[in-house]
């Protein structure tokens, strides 16, 4: 295998770097519809973790699961998947920048502000 002198490898490298070829972040759209297909996938192999061992282990509440964790709702209530009801679910996979501000909401983190 021939490899390029180092100045002709800058030269070839220097043409292909142009804000053409910068990569273009994925649309908030596409990044709610692909975390909510993890999460669905995740589901198949068993609950998820209940709301106090999420919020235990570090993770983040929405303010409905922090209600439910208030609330000390247990069992399978305290393992849903609050997203595949929420309407912030809803705005984010269909709305590009998508008005939904609740902090702990993972869908938050995918608009672009």
């Amino acid at each position: 295998m021939k490899f390029l002198p180092e100045e002709e490898f800058e030269k070839l490298a220097s043409k292909t770097e142009s804000e053409e070829s910068v990569a273009m972040p994925a649309p908030s759209r596409l990044k709610s519809r692909l975390y909510s297909a993890l999460v669905r996938e995740q589901q198949k192999s068993g609950p998820l973790l209940q709301i106090g061992e999420s919020k235990a282990a570090g993770g983040s509440l929405c303010v409905f699961e922090e209600l439910m964790r208030v609330t000390k709702a247990g069992g399978s209530v305290a393992a849903a998947n609050y997203c595949s009801i929420c309407h912030a679910r809803v705005l984010a996979e269909h709305v590009e920048n998508a008005p939904i501000y609740w902090s702990g909401c993972p869908y938050v983190a995918f608009q672009k502000r």
